[in-house]
């Protein structure tokens, strides 16, 4: 397992859609791409940011379904990421990019109003630290500094603590909740890429019969 790790990271370096923390200090402004992403995408189309991405598996799909949409994946797991990178160049998909770094960092690597939306996919529910889950608004504090006046926050989960959480932060917080679908695989008329889109987690999730939620935010 390891000898497998050692060489996917040995081919993320090779990889000119993969941008690692390891090579800038971004805290000191080395980043530099941010405020001018549309240089390395040679377009000005929205960027939508999937957090926690794992293998990209949203990353990947979304940017093949909708190519005047840049999609941006990061994760901190090296031999994770591998494999959205991978399946981006095997499919010549060139509104795809990937960082791996600390989901904390995120600021460092965006510009105020450079992303519009968020996705977050099967996230750690953090059942002991509330303030570390991803749609905390310890991490939305955040997500509002590379957001424009308002930003579309995207929750797809296994997690009912999650759910809940979402709903009762929103309430408190004064966030606009626009889509909720408490189980979206008994729910009609679903948008075919919250079904048809499945992650590693969530595949395994639907094998033990787990229920699957989706929530969409809108936050100023």
């Amino acid at each position: 397992m390891a000898k497998h790790k050692l060489q996917r990271y040995a081919e993320n370096e090779t990889f000119k859609n993969l941008f690692q923390h390891n090579h800038y200090d971004v805290r000191k402004g080395e980043f530099p791409l941010r405020g001018k992403w549309h240089t390395y995408f040679g377009n000005h189309n929205p960027i939508i940011l999937e957090l926690g991405c794992g293998r990209g598996e949203y990353t990947v799909a979304m940017a093949k379904a909708h190519p005047d949409i840049n999609f941006i994946g990061i994760d901190v797991k090296g031999a994770r990421i591998w494999r959205g990178c991978k399946d981006s160049i095997e499919q010549n998909l060139t509104n795809t990019a990937f960082i791996r770094s600390r989901i904390d960092d995120i600021e460092y690597f965006f510009a105020p109003g450079e992303v519009r939306e968020v996705w977050i996919t099967f996230p750690d529910p953090q059942p002991k630290r509330p303030r570390h889950r991803l749609m905390s608004p310890n991490f939305v504090s955040k997500y509002k500094k590379i957001w424009g006046d308002t930003g579309i926050l995207h929750l797809k989960t296994d997690s009912r603590l999650l759910y809940d959480f979402i709903h009762e932060t929103a309430k408190e917080e004064n966030w606009l909740i626009e889509t909720d679908y408490a189980d979206i695989y008994h729910t009609e008329n679903i948008p075919a890429y919250l079904t048809d889109i499945q992650t590693f987690y969530e595949k395994k999730w639907l094998k033990e019969e787990s229920l699957i939620s989706y929530v969409q935010v809108k936050i100023g």
